[in-house]
């Protein structure tokens, strides 16, 4: 097969990839996240399998059900703890709305057009707030409306029990046979080509390991820091608040100015005062300096080298182009392709079209 005719399969074979999961976005979701689950836990459970016990080896499928023991005990330890606090923040959120708007209309309104100059007058906020406050009502009664549908059954309802059954049954599977999977891989590839593509996925694995296993950590080490301190001094909803700006924080600085924003409003709507303002601007600023010389360097590092414009451009395209399965795919795909254009650059840097002059 010659070069370009090899150039086309290529392309042919990811033009026909894509249109794949397009198709089979939804079958495909319980499989992505397990086999995400089933890369966090690898390294684990190789470190495991291979510790004795006198002289006996604990083994590779004792060694995935102790890990996978742990992590199932973890997960419904959190859902039972985050879970319920979750439903009050929400709970206290559609019942302080129209207060907030009530606020705005009264209060946030007047003093921007004091000192700003900005002529509000011109706006009628009295109809654009009774307005929102009719369709928030009509809006919270058809998600209730659309949670008890699901809950009478549907087939939303029966999707959604059988991934959280899958998932776990997947993961298990896939984290068994993990190694005897990628060794499989690996058999398959061209003997030429086989330390090239093995120094590519060592650079790969190190690339993901540190963003998914560093960035979760920082996520919730962040959204944690957030919640306990904007709880000190009485913030509502400071849990939602503070674990939602934590779990942006994916995308560089995001999660930072939308918690902030928010924390500020809350703040001057509740307590209507100065003081209350600089304590969450001080929960934010050693959040975020935890975050920048403690958090990431320590736990993501410099290895990932993916630009903000980059994380934000990739989790949209690939949600336009495959929905919620492209949200899972974009920033592993984004990091996967980072490192194979910086082996193409590298490649293009040594052709002879690169240093002919």
């Amino acid at each position: 097969m010659s070069t370009y005719t090899r150039g086309w399969f290529i392309l042919a074979l990811l033009v026909a990839t894509g249109w794949l999961i397009v198709l089979l976005g939804p079958v495909l979701t319980p499989f992505v996240v397990s086999a995400g689950l089933a890369y966090l836990c690898d390294p684990l459970v190789d470190r495991l399998q291979v510790l004795q016990i006198r002289k006996w080896t604990i083994g590779r499928t004792l060694a995935v059900v102790i890990i996978f023991t742990l992590l199932t005990a973890l997960m419904t330890l959190a859902l039972l703890v985050i879970l319920p606090a979750l439903v009050r923040q929400v709970q206290l959120l559609v019942q302080s709305f129209p207060a907030w708007l009530d606020w705005l209309e009264s209060t946030a309104w007047p003093w921007l057009s004091a000192r700003l100059g900005v002529d509000v007058t011109a706006i009628d906020t009295a109809a654009a707030t009774n307005m929102v406050k009719k369709y928030w009502v009509e809006l919270s009664g058809a998600a209730f409306d659309v949670i008890g549908v699901m809950g009478r059954g549907g087939r939303a309802v029966l999707t959604l029990l059988a991934n959280l059954v899958l998932v776990p049954v997947v993961t298990f599977y896939l984290l068994r046979d993990w190694d005897a999977l990628l060794s499989r891989v690996q058999g398959l590839l061209p003997r030429s080509k086989v330390s090239v593509v093995n120094q590519v996925a060592a650079e790969i694995d190190e690339v993901l390991g540190a963003f998914l296993r560093g960035q979760f950590v920082v996520m919730v080490a962040l959204g944690t820091i957030y919640a306990i301190g904007l709880s000190l001094f009485g913030l509502q909803g400071a849990f939602l608040i503070g674990m939602g700006a934590g779990l942006l924080s994916i995308v560089p600085y995001l999660g930072a100015f939308v918690g902030l924003g928010v924390a500020v409003a809350v703040s001057l709507f509740q307590f209507g005062d100065i003081l209350h303002v600089v304590l969450v601007l001080l929960v934010f600023g050693v959040g975020q300096s935890l975050e920048s010389m403690v958090l990431t360097p320590k736990l993501v590092g410099d290895r990932i080298g993916l630009h903000p414009v980059t994380v934000i451009f990739a989790v949209l395209a690939f949600g336009q182009l495959f929905g919620f399965v492209g949200v899972l795919l974009a920033l592993p795909v984004a990091a996967v392709l980072n490192v194979v254009l910086r082996h193409l650059q590298d490649i293009y840097q040594h052709s002879e079209l690169y240093r002919d002059e």
